[in-house]
């Protein structure tokens, strides 16, 4: 990237950090805000595929990943916190020394606590409205989802939160809405198609298979979580942050 590029990202994340610290409440919405659109994406994404399910469940995966691209876009087009967008930019601030550590860390905590939040929220009212009829569809991909050993799931949530910032990059770097379209579109539906794990779609997910499904282990839902969420840290702070502040222009 140039320099005009870093300065971009690296004042994305003094915004985010000066916001918490002056206004915690706007950012604390802006964080629900960003649960509520991945919700809406994870609630279109389920839906296309349990239609899809019993005749074409190949394109059911297909449709599904395209349209979960809905929660970047709409967090791109119309404003929120993203948690693992915000590894990747809170990091490379930190990389290039124009935020500290702590203020990253701060960033993170608030906008994950937010996000779960949302996810929640909305969650909860798709199971209530009880329109959709998943449970079955739902019962059938969580074992699954929850039987991955802890490895897998790791470096799967890893690669997620690479594909996620390459989205969360193109949209904070390109001009026309176009672009960012179509660049968003391609790196998270191919994060969704190729199975890799999100801990803040993860939220909505398991909020609503625990209402549907009985039986479920909450303790093995929050291994996950937590299995999940440092695998999209790394994925978003490390595997492409740091690379990225290392080969871009000092000025």
């Amino acid at each position: 990237m140039n320099y005009e590029d870093v300065q971009k990202v690296s004042n994305a994340a003094k915004a985010k950090s000066n916001l918490v610290n002056t206004n915690f409440f706007k950012y604390f919405i802006r964080a629900i805000m960003a649960g509520f659109f991945i919700d809406v994406a994870m609630i279109y994404s389920n839906v296309v595929g349990n239609v899809f399910s019993k005749t074409m469940p190949e394109w059911g995966k297909f449709v599904g990943a395209l349209v979960f691209s809905i929660a970047v876009l709409l967090i791109s087009f119309v404003g929120g916190e993203l948690f693992t967008g915000n590894n990747m930019v809170m990091a490379f601030g930190a990389y290039d020394k124009q935020v500290s550590w702590k203020e990253a860390g701060k960033v993170w905590g608030v906008s994950y606590l937010g996000n779960f939040v949302g996810c929640a929220i909305l969650a909860l009212l798709f199971v209530w409205a009880g329109a959709s009829g998943t449970a079955d569809y739902f019962a059938g991909f969580i074992g699954n989802k929850l039987s991955v050993p802890l490895g897998q799931m790791f470096f799967r949530a890893v690669l997620c939160n690479f594909f996620v910032c390459l989205g969360v990059l193109c949209g904070m770097k390109l001009k026309s809405d176009a672009g960012r379209f179509l660049m968003i579109v391609m790196c998270i539906s191919g994060f969704v198609v190729s199975g890799f794990e999100h801990c803040i779609a993860n939220m909505g997910i398991f909020v609503t298979a625990y209402c549907l499904v009985p039986g479920l282990s909450l303790g093995a839902m929050l291994k996950s979580m937590v299995v999940v969420t440092l695998g999209n840290m790394v994925g978003g702070a490390l595997l492409l942050a740091w690379p990225l502040r290392k080969m871009s222009a000092d000025k």
